[in-house]
């Protein structure tokens, strides 16, 4: 059977129509050297900057495990991530990898990223179809491919801990669990029936003072680095996220591009005069309530991340701070809110000695020092 050639190509000199090395018999790979399979590219459509990876381009989905046999035979080595372009014949070619993962489960483990051209409906649609797929990575976030591999890696290796394989100290918290669990559903079931009236009110609001939805939803990393939907009421204009790059210079946080980052803008112009209000009074907050319910979210727990504050959370330190649920209210919101000097290794160590140490009782004392934490003292 014949099978279309791999490329070795590195990404530094991956300019147009240059390729490094034709490796027709066996890829020359060097002591150290991390790999990235390209699958269905040409050596002309490798991204040329920003990342310290080598490509080995492979045409077909088939050309694959002739590939990887060779990294893993030869030189004992695994492919850093799959990378597969979305074509016009993205479903068939994904339809291809399902089978191919069917019958080689241990590859599941590496990061898959697609790449297409640009995001839009059709892509999304088609993605959703098949679990298999990590993330979306196109020309302009390539840059970040490094920290999302390390997301990504973080996330299943947490997937993967079953109860044998924790510390000692978060096993004596499973009959906790449940009754944190128990106690979430009733709660927050309670409180959305109660709280139906204002509800409806703040949406009018939120609908009368400005263009765009009542809620915002935006994908957040919660407990296990589980990606969920984060639902809280619009505070901001309707395109907040795409000015987040204007307002990085008045961030709060260090800008410490090798560390973690956190955002928070003081008095960020995005926020409506409505949405102040709605913030100050953490009002924004009641629709996480629904959150609650559906599992994705404890009333107590450390605060969900937005994916480009959670993908800087990979060292083995830091991603502790995952194991323990992600809440509305927490040890960081009650210690420090509002505190503009706090910094973000503080932030992170309030996390992670929550996540050592919660319990049902510590839970009640955060509840009911919440309400007094509820007054912001600057505006964030």
């Amino acid at each position: 059977m014949e099978t279309s050639t791999p490329v070795l190509v590195c990404a530094a000199d991956a300019k147009e129509d240059t390729v490094v090395q034709d490796s027709r018999n066996r890829l020359d790979i060097m002591p150290g050297e991390r790999f990235v399979l390209l699958v269905g590219v040409s050596g002309a459509s490798v991204p040329s900057n920003k990342t310290d990876f080598r490509y080995v381009i492979v045409p077909t989905v088939k050309d694959v495990q002739l590939v990887i046999g060779q990294l893993l035979n030869i030189h004992h080595r695994a492919p850093a991530a799959i990378i597969c372009k979305a074509g016009e014949d993205l479903e068939a070619v994904l339809t291809e990898w399902k089978k191919y993962f069917a019958s080689n489960k241990a590859l599941l483990s590496l990061p898959f990223f697609i790449h297409p051209e640009s995001i839009n409906e059709n892509i999304k649609s088609v993605i959703k179809q098949f679990g298999f797929i990590d993330d979306i990575i196109t020309d302009e976030t390539f840059g970040l491919l490094n920290r999302k591999i390390g997301f990504v890696n973080k996330f299943k290796q947490l997937s993967a801990f079953n109860a044998r394989q924790l510390k000692a100290g978060y096993q004596k918290k499973r009959l906790g669990n449940i009754g944190k669990r128990s106690f979430d559903v009733l709660v927050s079931g309670l409180a959305l029936v109660a709280l139906s009236p204002l509800l409806i009110v703040i949406a009018a609001a939120v609908k009368l003072e400005s263009r765009g939805p009542v809620f915002y939803a935006g994908r957040r990393a919660g407990k296990n680095y589980k990606v969920f939907k984060f639902y809280k009421f619009r505070t901001m204009v309707a395109d907040a996220d795409k000015q987040l790059d204007k307002l990085k210079h008045l961030n709060q946080y260090s800008a410490d591009s090798n560390g973690p980052v956190f955002y928070k803008v003081s008095n960020d112009p995005r926020i409506t005069r409505f949405g102040k209000f709605l913030r100050n009074t953490s009002l924004d907050e009641i629709p996480q309530l629904y959150n609650v319910l559906k599992g994705d979210m404890s009333i107590v727990g450390n605060r969900p991340l937005p994916l480009y504050e959670a993908t800087t959370l990979v060292t083995d330190q830091c991603a502790e701070r995952f194991l323990a649920p992600a809440g509305i209210t927490g040890l960081w919101q009650v210690s420090k809110r509002g505190n503009k000097e706090m910094s973000a290794q503080e932030r992170i160590d309030l996390d992670i000695n929550y996540a050592q140490k919660y319990s049902f009782s510590m839970d009640l004392w955060l509840m009911v020092n919440t309400p007094l934490a509820l007054i912001q003292k600057d505006n964030v």
